[in-house]
């Protein structure tokens, strides 16, 4: 399995993205075709967290009054399923490995994984 969800909306995934040979990796746009439970059950199994997959900054946050430090991983994992702005992005997923959001490490482990300066 290689997955890439992302938006194209995103100027920051479209950056990360345009780095890598993408060719041979399932590119999912989250808007148009949502994640779905038993991919965001795959993350879990190498995140072991729904909030290491939720993006605190999120204008649902706001919208919808929520605060983020009285959160359960029930709420992290329901929140991501509800809106796919909730959920940290790029996520690039193998069989093996998961990197998710777009922080300069990640994005250094990410460079490591395609063997690209």
């Amino acid at each position: 399995m290689k997955k890439v969800f992302h938006l194209n909306t995103c100027d920051t995934c479209r950056k990360i993205l345009a780095q890598f040979d993408l060719s041979d990796w399932e590119k999912r746009e989250i808007r148009k075709e949502p994640i779905t439970k038993e991919e965001l059950e795959e993350m879990y199994k190498q995140t072991n967290s729904y909030e290491a997959l939720f993006s605190k900054k999120s204008t649902q946050i706001k919208l919808r009054g929520l605060d983020v430090k009285s959160l359960k991983e029930a709420d992290f994992k329901e929140l991501i399923l509800d809106h796919y702005t909730f959920l940290k992005r790029p996520v690039f997923m193998t069989d093996k490995e998961i990197f998710v959001g777009n922080d300069k490490k990640n994005v250094e482990a990410l460079k490591a994984f395609f063997g690209v300066e």
